[in-house]
């Protein structure tokens, strides 16, 4: 078995023996996590701890009625309402193991196209909060699961883009995400464009390429949802 980065040891291969998929191998490894850490330990997500991060995935997969506030800002409030009363009202490894144990029956057909990229984020949101950290070796068919999802998903977090912006992931291709007069070329490995691309910019080990001034105003815009 190999290590994660951070000391613990990669419950993939145990794991993929019971329930395979890229999405799963990303829950349980977050969840080992967020046990190791605790529920005061910061994240990427501004202002939210370990804690918050877990109630945020627990409403996702089993509060559709709060749900939909995570990608519609009309409903933000009420989203973000639930959440404080999920993580308020329920023991921290509770909350762990609810993430820990997937999405309900219905949904897990779906898992791998629902969550692998949300659950590489967010293990990434942990992992990266922490110094030192370095990125992990994902196998290629991880890899290429995230640089599928940076299609129709990279159009939805790039809508902002005041430019055109190209994804190049060596070795894989190309993907126009956003036209425009002007394109900025961002290359690196799809996990690290996953993360820039959902506004993890600070933390993405990306190159942006282009004429200076529309690098700049892509570097000045927050992406994501």
């Amino acid at each position: 078995m190999s290590g994660n980065g951070h000391g613990l040891v990669s419950l993939r291969p145990s794991y993929a023996a019971a329930m395979s998929g890229a999405a799963q191998a990303e829950r349980q490894e977050l969840a080992a996590l967020l046990d190791q850490l605790g529920p005061d330990a910061p994240t990427l997500c501004a202002g939210w701890s370990t804690a918050d991060l877990a109630a945020h995935l627990v409403i996702r997969e089993r509060r559709p009625d709060a749900a939909a506030g995570i990608v519609l800002g009309p409903l933000a409030d009420y989203t973000a309402k639930v959440q404080d009363q999920v993580r308020q009202s329920t023991p921290y490894p509770r909350l762990v193991e609810r993430v820990r144990s997937g999405p309900p029956a219905v949904l897990r057909p779906f898992d791998d196209a629902l969550n692998t990229a949300e659950y590489f984020v967010h293990h990434e949101d942990v992992r990266r909060a922490r110094e030192p950290w370095t990125p992990r070796t994902l196998d290629d068919a991880e890899t290429k699961l995230l640089w599928s999802r940076l299609g129709l998903l990279g159009r939805q977090l790039a809508r902002r883009a005041p430019v055109g912006v190209e994804l190049i992931a060596p070795g894989l291709g190309k993907k126009l995400v956003k036209g425009g007069d002007q394109v900025v070329s961002v290359t690196g490995d799809p996990g690290e464009l996953l993360l820039w691309a959902f506004g993890r910019a600070g933390a993405a080990l990306v190159e942006l390429s282009g004429d200076s001034e529309s690098v700049e105003a892509l570097r000045a815009t927050k992406l994501g949802f």
